[in-house]
Parts: C-alpha cells; structure tokens; sequence
C-alpha cells in the first residue's frame, strides 16, 4: 500500500536519495517566514527530477490562506501561509510521483 501521507513521502524521498554524499551538499530546506507563513527548497540536482519542470502552481484563497510553487534552478521552491505547509509538501509529493510515472 502506497502511504499517502505527503510529509512522509517527503522523508522517503529524502532517504531514498541519501546516497552517503547527495545529502552532504543537497537536501531539504523548510523555513518559517514572517508574514507568518512557510518556505520550503528541496534540491533536486543529483536525482532523477533533475532535469524536471513544473508549471507554477498558485493558490490564493486568503492573506493566510496561500501557496506558491515552481522550479528554478533545480530546486523546487515553496511559498505559502502559516497552514499551508502540508498543502505544499504536497504539491511536490504529486509533481514526483507523476514525473516518475
């Protein structure tokens, strides 16, 4: 059974690219920003969504009720209000499994 939970895909993710070296220079980054809200960065250079692109995806319902998500630079960047954080981590959870398929 695939677990659906996208905070812990994020881990298996994570785990499945630690290679002993991918970690020392790449990972993942989640941040609280002051507005309240959340960053998050998850390098993708050395796995297989290196080469990946995804159409921003933007979601604006309130002050506090958003999210921003895209790829520059092999990194996937998240915005979002201060509850929006498993929103985000999944958008990226959904943008690997449908790259892998």
């Amino acid at each position: 059974m695939i677990d659906t939970d996208p905070l812990r895909r994020l881990e298996e993710w994570y785990l499945a690219n630690s290679d002993g070296d991918w970690e020392h220079q790449h990972g993942v980054t989640i941040q609280s920003l002051d507005n309240p809200g959340w960053s998050v960065e998850i390098d993708l250079q050395g796995t297989r969504l290196e080469e990946a692109s995804l159409r921003e995806v933007r979601v604006e319902r309130s002050d506090r009720d958003w999210y921003r998500c895209w790829i520059e630079s092999r990194i996937f960047h998240a915005r979002g209000g201060p509850g929006n954080l498993r929103e985000m981590i999944g958008v990226f959870d959904h943008f690997s499994r449908d790259f892998s398929a």
